[in-house]
């Protein structure tokens, strides 16, 4: 089934919103992504490790974003060529039941898959 213009302003709504959740995340998360500065009231390497593991945490975290913000960008990109709701590998359109669990996805469920 094509997607009409209500649907497509529909996903990119979702899209928009999305992006400036994760934009928002993104700033909450910063203090933990700093460097780490040994607490000298903190006793033994414990306090120290347990440190570089939340900022190895929120580095990795912050690395996700920001490929998902690549990817809805790129899907807001589609959009506005016209040609969201496509297979950029097949050009077939992506059932809608995908595009609903996830709008920024690139590929039809066969092209997907390999």
């Amino acid at each position: 089934m094509l997607l009409t213009d209500s649907d497509i302003e529909a996903y990119k709504a979702e899209l928009i919103a999305e992006k400036a959740r994760l934009a928002d995340e993104d700033l909450a998360g910063a203090d933990d992504r700093g460097t780490v500065v040994l607490d000298q009231q903190s006793v033994g390497r414990l306090s120290r490790m347990d440190a570089l593991q939340r900022q190895a945490m929120a580095q990795a975290t912050t690395r996700r974003r920001a490929a998902r913000t690549t990817r809805i960008d790129a899907a807001l990109a589609r959009i506005d060529e016209g040609e969201f709701g496509y297979c950029q590998d097949c050009g077939e359109q992506i059932d809608r039941a995908r595009l609903d669990l996830d709008a920024a996805v690139p590929a039809c469920v066969s092209c997907a898959k390999g």
